[in-house]
């Protein structure tokens, strides 16, 4: 921060400091701390700014210390423009506050901010709009709430010798400042997690207090630990949750596969992932004899021994997910039971819940039935495996992989018949050394064995959603919410002006996306073949993606869009996810005419359990994010083939063929002439050379730099 601005209004800065400061006084040495006042012509302006302001009647002196002349200030109860909403700031400290009822952030200029860190709950002061898009903007007038227990960033070491924190780019947009006695044995460059001390005004620095140290800035343990603190995630289990798992017997008692339905004598077989441990899903399949298949998918039963409020569930329900990292995993369920207890791994007898499926040749249900049953997982598949049966190689099962296959096709076919979007993104994978370096990046090859496993998982999915909905229709009460409430995966219908946006995004690369009046899953599946195998399908992928709707949890079901599904529920993940669990003991109390959870829980349930995913998947982007950057970090200067993804008015991202690492190329780095932003066309044109850089456009690049600590990539033209 630049002194001399800092400076500019010091009467008002001090007495700021002595407002905000608890019991309304400061002692002229914290003062000069916070300000960071070092020359004795400093101090001595503080001397005269402070006499000024007791002579004005606003501060007194007191021995050593600066009180408040406190006077009356207008009651909140007489402003109708007040409002509550959690902040969001952006590195260059606009803020943008989301409040619930309204259509539009509010927009808070950096000056306007004052002492709120991102994800506060803020009361702000509505004070105008912008005349174009009538976006209200307005001034923080109250802290109400902190959003964050910690943060995260990087200790630094000033040449005045002072200590200052770096925040990593999610945690905060300020620096902080630490005394030499709250740096709890942390160093220069050490990545750390640290709380808030003290905050007095917007123009000096917060105080913070050092509270663990992650590693050294730029390990890897450091770069993924701050990762999981960014987004408050712990991978440690705690000792009553180990206890709980630990206590849990191997054996299953004789009384409990008495009462169960026993399949073990069936084939039932697993398809996962090479490095998968926690196996939750299970296949049997035969053809009946009048020519329909009789699909059976097993699910490890989690809520047998997870009952509701134990120390384990507790912990479950606060993580919500597991979490897939780059380099490791943060599981929901302790290993025990994740990889153990739970996992249906080949010859030995587990507890499942399953769903039995007749379904004819065109992929249509017939009949079905749920039941708790035992199996006896007889081969672990994984993907390549299967796909080498598929694709002819001879096996004991072959028959049965065979036949999951040919239903897999029919009931894809149908899928997309019937209004299904089919996004394939790229997903990139890396080839990590001992240390957790990338050495290469490979794009994830998705068979048909993968198809296979998901199209059997979405007809379980889809088949429990809808017994519900006819357990209601049996009872007469169809419509009532609070009548056999259920647990739903919905998806809403896109936003119109977001797709609209991705249409006049790709009109200028020559593609035309019809909305028509109406948006439908066919004109969206239209723009994805129209650009499949072209150099634009990852990008116009992704804007599509992006428009879409996120996918939440709900009681209340409006279909899911994407799938095309009228009734969806996630069933058969409850390993990994928490909402599959809530749905296990929804189905199983109603077959014992209980009710496990009602409407309101429910509801509360469906808003934790999407943030918690939401949370999931932000760490899972920046951990691939923190390893594209460190595979370019050592190839600064090499040129890569690339494709525009991006314009805006500060410069063009590309995406990298192949490797699918996305980087900027500044507007300040297109030399040679002064290029201008067309908004419309999405596109820098140069005002000389009519130069265009558009979106699709393919250019070669060179890595410019890499910053760890912003996850940022910086490319130049070759």
């Amino acid at each position: 921060m630049n002194r001399n601005r800092r400076l500019s209004t010091f009467e008002e800065i001090v007495l700021d400091l002595v407002k905000n400061s608890p019991g309304a006084y400061l002692s002229k040495e914290t003062i000069k701390e916070v300000m960071q006042l070092h020359s004795k012509k400093e101090v001595k302006r503080l001397d005269k700014a402070i006499n000024s302001l007791s002579s004005q009647g606003q501060l007194r002196k007191q021995g050593n210390n600066i009180h408040l002349n406190k006077g009356g200030k207008p009651s909140e109860k007489q402003r109708t423009d007040i409002v509550e909403g959690k902040i969001q700031i952006t590195q260059r400290g606009t803020g943008f506050v989301i409040v619930e009822g309204l259509d539009d952030d509010i927009r808070i200029s950096n000056r306007d901010v004052g002492l709120a860190l991102p994800d506060d709950i803020v009361k702000v002061k509505i004070i105008g709009s912008k005349s174009k898009s009538k976006q209200p903007k307005g001034r923080i007038i109250e802290i109400v709430k902190r959003g964050k227990d910690f943060y995260v960033g990087t200790l630094k070491r000033t040449a005045s010798k002072t200590y200052l924190i770096e925040p990593d780019v999610k945690s905060a947009h300020t620096e902080f400042f630490v005394l030499p006695e709250k740096l709890n044995g942390a160093t220069e460059n050490d990545k750390v997690i640290f709380e808030l001390e003290n905050w007095v005004h917007p123009q000096a620095l917060p105080e913070a207090r050092i509270t663990s140290i992650l590693g050294k800035s730029g390990s890897n343990d450091a770069n993924i630990l701050s990762i999981l603190a960014e987004n408050e995630l712990h991978a440690e289990f705690p000792p009553e949750v180990e206890r709980f798992a630990k206590a849990i017997p191997d054996k299953i008692p004789a009384t409990e596969i008495e009462r169960r339905l026993d399949i073990r004598d069936e084939t039932v077989f697993t398809i996962d992932p090479l490095d998968a441990k926690d196996f939750d899903d299970a296949l049997s399949i035969k053809f009946l004899d009048n020519g329909n298949f009789y699909l059976g998918v097993h699910i490890a039963d989690v809520t047998n021994y997870m009952q509701p409020d134990t120390p384990l569930d507790v912990e479950a329900y606060k993580r919500g997910t597991s979490v897939y990292l780059v380099d490791r995993v943060i599981p929901m369920l302790p290993e025990r039971l994740s990889n153990g207890v739970c996992s249906l791994r080949p010859h030995e007898d587990k507890l499942t819940y399953s769903c039995f499926m007749e379904i004819d040749k065109q992929g249509k249900l017939v009949d079905y039935s749920i039941a708790e049953t035992v199996i006896h997982s007889d081969q672990r598949f994984t993907y390549e495996e299967a796909q080498e049966i598929l694709d002819g190689k001879d096996h004991k099962y072959k028959n049965e992989v065979h036949l999951a296959g040919k239903l897999a096709k029919t009931l894809m076919d149908k899928r997309f018949r019937e209004g299904a979007i089919d996004f394939d993104n790229p997903e990139p994978r890396f080839v990590l050394d001992e240390n957790g370096k990338p050495l290469e990046v490979i794009i994830k090859k998705r068979i048909f064995a993968h198809r296979l496993i998901e199209e059997c998982m979405l007809m379980a999915n889809k088949t429990v959603a809808l017994h519900i909905d006819k357990i209601r229709q049996r009872s007469g009460m169809k419509k009532s919410k609070n009548l056999f409430p259920f647990f739903y995966r919905i998806h809403d219908k896109p936003d119109d002006k977001k797709l609209h946006a991705v249409a006049e995004q790709v009109k200028p690369i020559g593609i035309n996306f019809e909305l028509g009046n109406k948006i439908t899953p066919k004109s969206i599946n239209k723009l994805l073949n129209d650009v499949k195998g072209t150099s634009v399908e990852t990008i116009v992928n992704g804007l599509t993606l992006r428009a879409m709707a996120k996918a939440e949890y709900n009681p209340d079901n409006i279909g899911h869009f994407g799938l095309g599904f009228a009734h969806y529920a996630h069933f058969t993940s409850p390993i990994r996810r928490y909402p599959d669990v809530i749905v296990h003991r929804l189905l199983k109390s109603y077959a014992s005419g209980a009710q496990a959870y009602n409407y309101d829980s429910l509801k509360k349930s469906g808003e934790h359990c999407s943030e918690r995913e939401r949370v999931a998947v932000d760490a899972e982007r920046d951990s691939v994010k923190l390893k594209q950057v460190e595979f370019l970090s050592d190839k600064i200067g090499q040129t890569f083939p690339g494709v525009i993804s991006g314009v805006t008015e500060r410069g063009i991202f590309v995406n990298l063929n192949d490797i699918h690492c996305e980087g900027m190329i500044r507007v300040s780095d297109l030399k040679g002439d002064y290029y201008n932003y067309d908004q419309r066309n999405h596109s820098l044109i140069g005002r000389s050379s009519k130069k265009q850089y558009r979106l699709g456009d393919e250019i070669s690049i060179k890595v410019d730099s890499v910053n760890h600590q912003k996850r940022q990539i910086d490319f130049i033209p070759a």
